[in-house]
Formats: structure tokens, sequence, C-alpha cells
């Protein structure tokens, strides 16, 4: 009775189902499984998942899956150019013991034009701004050095403002154009060995005057002789750069920082370099720190207390560090502050 009725529900549902058996002979298909792979079912149920790669675009699902269809997290099959869709495999049980595999496709091909259009958006918008920005970055430091006459000081004020309201836009159209050539495959990476703890330093010697004004407990510590790393300098210094003026700006005045450097045992006979942040500052909510290294993501905390802010340079952190063969992470708690800790191999 049961299976009566479920099977009319399985045979209408808008996702594709396929159902192997623990022998992994396809048990069960349904039609939109069948339209997605474009296989017919009578020549395919019952036979086992060696021979089903023969057939329509199996081949390729069988090549996300394995030959022994084992449970998957979701992954992208882009059937065609007009077909994308999401593979999930999840195990069946029926008394604790397994009986077979689910195998669920799902058509996202209307998200994947979505996401497309936003690229190329971004990316259009991130090329076409830099110029006219640039042209307004030094009309106005024309007027402020008093190249183009004299200005008074009300109207100097004035200047400024726009100024720094320009130089932010500059921050997010650069900050736009990191994440275009990352999601274009375009970060190239002209690497190097370079001393991480110098390019440390260097950067935070940059913020010498933020750390002095707002009376933040600094300290930095390195330990002795460590290794140089093969990096991309400018990018490396971009990553470090995004997660330092993060910790600086979202801690309060009188609070504490700490930038530690160390060498650690990566399996037998390698190295890595572990840089940590520690910050006592406002920390993130624990039902938002899933999201943390997502784009455009702030914390409701923070947002509530500094409006500026793109929310994109920990993304661009984390994509730097793995394109290094490297790994980012953190722990951070509401009121109490953060730890941003991130490996470079030596």
């Amino acid at each position: 009775m049961i299976k009566r009725k479920t099977l009319p529900i399985i045979a209408n549902l808008t996702d594709g189902i396929l159902v192997f058996d623990k022998q992994r002979n396809l048990s069960l298909i349904n039609p939109r499984a069948q339209e997605f792979l474009r296989v017919n079912e009578k020549e395919i149920i019952g036979k086992p998942v060696l021979e089903l790669a023969g057939f329509g675009n199996l081949k390729r699902l069988i090549k996300i899956l394995g030959k022994k269809i084992k449970s998957a997290p979701m992954q992208e099959l882009t059937v065609a150019e007009n077909l994308v869709l999401e593979v999930s495999a999840v195990p069946l049980f029926e008394q604790k013991k397994k009986i077979g595999t689910l195998v669920i496709l799902r058509d996202i091909t209307r998200e994947k034009r979505i996401e497309q259009m936003k690229t190329e958006f971004v990316s259009i918008t991130a090329h076409q701004l830099p110029t006219p920005l640039s042209a307004i970055k030094w009309t106005l430091r024309m007027l402020l050095d008093g190249d183009l006459g004299e200005v008074t000081k009300e109207q100097k004020k004035f200047i400024e403002k726009t100024y720094r309201s320009n130089e932010r836009m500059i921050g997010l159209i650069n900050d736009l154009l990191n994440i275009t050539q990352i999601e274009e495959g375009r970060h190239v990476y002209k690497k190097d060995f370079y001393d991480i703890e110098k390019i440390c330093r260097d950067i935070i010697s940059s913020y010498k005057e933020e750390i002095k004004r707002k009376k933040i407990n600094f300290k930095f510590i390195a330990a002795k002789k460590l290794p140089e790393v093969n990096i991309d300098k400018e990018k490396i210094e971009l990553a470090i750069r995004n997660i330092i003026e993060n910790a600086i700006r979202y801690t309060s005045s009188k609070g504490k920082m700490i930038v530690f450097l160390q060498c650690k045992e990566k399996g037998k006979n390698k190295k890595e370099i572990k840089v940590s942040v520690y910050d006592s500052g406002v920390g993130i909510p624990t039902d938002q720190q899933f999201r943390v290294f997502t784009k455009f993501f702030r914390g409701a905390n923070i947002i509530r207390m500094e409006t500026e802010g793109t929310g994109l340079g920990l993304f661009i952190a984390k994509n730097i560090i793995e394109a290094h063969k490297g790994r980012i992470w953190f722990e951070s708690q509401e009121g109490k502050g953060s730890t941003f800790c991130f490996t470079l191999p030596c």
C-alpha cells in the first residue's frame, strides 16, 4: 500500500531520483532523471554501475559518484550548455543496515545563469569605474595642493571629505577587481621566496598611527629563524592586510592585539608557517560564523557599530591563502574577540 502511494510521488518529482541497491545495481529511476540523463528506464534498470557508463549522460554522473556509488556532498554536473545539475548521494538504511544509495539530481541551471550574470555585471563595473575615479582623485588632489588656485579653509574641508569618499570607492572597486580575477581564474601568482616576518612588520608599521590613536595594546611575536616562504608577495600582503585591518577596526579603544608567527612541522620533512592574529574586539555572533568567509558578509553587531565596510576582505584573503596551498580558520566569541589563523607551506 505504501509502495503504491510512494511511486507516483517519486514519478512526479521535479528532481531526478536514482536508487542503487546494495550490490550497486540500478533499481529505480524516475522520469525526470531519465530526461536529465537522456536514458530509457527499460534499457538500464537492474544493470550494475559498471555497465551504466555506456548509456546517455550516465558516464558523467558515475564519474562524479565513483564506481562504488558512495554517499557524497553536493557537486555540480554540467550535462549540456543549458543544463547544470546539482548531484547529491545519501545512503539508504533499513533497521540500521545499508540497503542502497539514493542519488538526487536538482536542476540549478537558472541559479547558475543568475550567478553568471552577477559575475559579469561586477566584472564590467570593476573594469570601467577605475578610470573616472582616478581622474576625480587627481583633480581633488590638485585642488587640495593649491595647484588650481587658493581655496578657503571651509572649501578645503569639503574637498578633503570628498577625497576620502573617493578613496573608499577606489578601495571597493579594487576589492571587486580582485574578486572578478578570483572567479575568472585569473588571479595569477608570481611566486618567489620572501621573509614573512618582514612582510608582517611592514604592514603593521603602516597602521602604526591608527594603533596609537586607539591606544591598542599591540604585540608582535615571531619565532626565531623562520624559513622563507614561496609566495606571491603582493597577494599575500593583501591577505594579511585584510586580516590585520579587520582586527584593528573592530578592536575598541585600549583593547589588545597580538600577531604571532611560528614554524610548525607538517608531516615528514615538511614545514609550514602559521600566522595568528588575535584581537579583543567585538567578536562574531555564533549563528553567523558559518558565513565569515563568504562575499559581502558583515556581522550584525559590526554593522551596528560601523556602517562602512564591504565584507569582501576575508573572502579575498581565504582565496589567496588557499591558492598558495595554505589553510585559514578562526575562533571567535561575541563580545570577547577573535583569533584568525592561516598557514603557508615552507
